[in-house]
C-alpha cells in the first residue's frame, strides 16, 4: 500500500513468540504496546507457571472462581460452553482436577486484542500467537493476508499457504510440545493419527477451541470439523499424509 505505514514487532509473552503487525495510517507504536501490556496482562491472570495468577490462586484454593476477576469468569463460563458442545472432548481440567484454561485462552485474548485494534481505528493487521492467528484488512502490499501452516516434521518449513479473508486460523498438535492433548474419555495422552490439525473458523476465538476438541477425538476429528457449519480443516498424520475438509481449498486461493 503506497504511503501507508507497515509496523511489526515480535515479543514473547504467554511463553510463546507473539507477533503484531499494523498497516495503514493509524499504524503506531503506541497501539502495538497496548496490545502487548493487554497479552502481559492475560499472562498474569491466567498463567498455570505464574505462582501469583488468578488460575494458580484458584487451584491452591487460595481463590473462588466466585471472586476472581470478570474474565477469569467469563472464561471459565466459556470453557464449561465448549465442554458441552464438544461432548467433553474440549476440557479445561487437567487429570488431577486442576483448572487449565490455556486451551481456550488464546484464542479469546487474540479477539481481544483484535477487538482492541479495532477500537483504535486500526483495520488492516495480523496478530500471530503461537501459531494461532487473526487477520483483518489487508497487509503492506495491498493484498490478503496469506498464513503459513508450519510442516510439522520440518518446523522451519510451511506444509501449506492459506488466505484465511479475516477468518481466524488455529493449529493444535503434538509436534511441538509434546502429548500435552488428554482423552477426557481414558485421562491417557490423545491417540489419534494426526500429528497436526489446523481449523479455519468465523474467528480465532471459535477456530482455536473448536481445533483443540477436534485434535482430542483422534481420528474422528475431521469428520467433526466437516461437520461443523462455517469450519474447515487440515490436518497431517504421522505417516505425513494430509487430510483436508470438503470446502479447505477455498482458503488455498487469493
Amino acid at each position: 500500500m503506497d504511503g501507508m505505514k507497515n509496523i511489526k514487532e515480535v515479543r514473547d509473552i504467554m511463553g510463546m513468540p507473539i507477533t503484531v503487525e499494523v498497516v495503514g495510517a493509524r499504524a503506531a507504536r503506541s497501539v502495538l504496546d497496548e496490545v502487548f501490556a493487554y497479552f502481559t496482562y492475560v499472562d498474569e491472570i491466567f498463567s498455570t507457571y505464574k505462582t501469583e495468577s488468578e488460575i494458580s490462586r484458584i487451584n491452591r484454593g487460595e481463590l473462588s472462581l466466585e471472586t476472581a476477576c470478570a474474565d477469569v469468569q467469563s472464561v471459565y463460563e466459556a470453557a464449561n460452553q465448549t465442554c458441552k458442545e464438544t461432548d467433553g472432548y474440549f476440557n479445561h481440567r487437567t487429570p488431577d482436577g486442576t483448572i487449565d484454561p490455556s486451551g481456550i485462552v488464546k484464542g479469546w485474548s487474540i479477539q481481544k486484542a483484535a477487538a482492541l485494534l479495532k477500537e483504535r481505528g486500526v483495520e488492516n493487521f495480523c496478530i500471530d500467537a503461537g501459531g494461532d492467528i487473526q487477520t483483518n484488512g489487508v497487509n503492506t502490499d495491498g493484498t490478503q493476508w496469506s498464513v503459513g501452516i508450519r510442516h510439522p516434521f520440518q518446523t522451519d518449513h510451511i506444509a501449506k499457504v492459506v488466505y484465511p479473508h479475516g477468518k481466524g486460523v488455529a493449529t493444535s498438535g503434538t509436534y511441538l510440545r509434546g502429548e500435552h492433548i488428554y482423552d477426557p474419555t481414558t485421562g491417557a495422552p490423545v491417540v489419534t493419527p494426526f500429528i497436526s490439525m489446523t481449523l479455519i473458523g468465523p474467528n480465532i476465538y471459535d477456530a482455536d477451541r473448536f481445533a483443540t476438541a477436534a485434535f482430542a477425538m483422534g481420528k474422528r476429528g475431521m469428520h467433526f470439523i466437516e461437520m461443523l457449519s462455517g469450519y474447515e480443516g487440515y490436518a497431517i498424520t504421522h505417516d505425513m499424509q494430509a487430510q483436508v475438509t470438503s470446502g479447505f481449498n477455498e482458503y488455498t486461493k487469493s
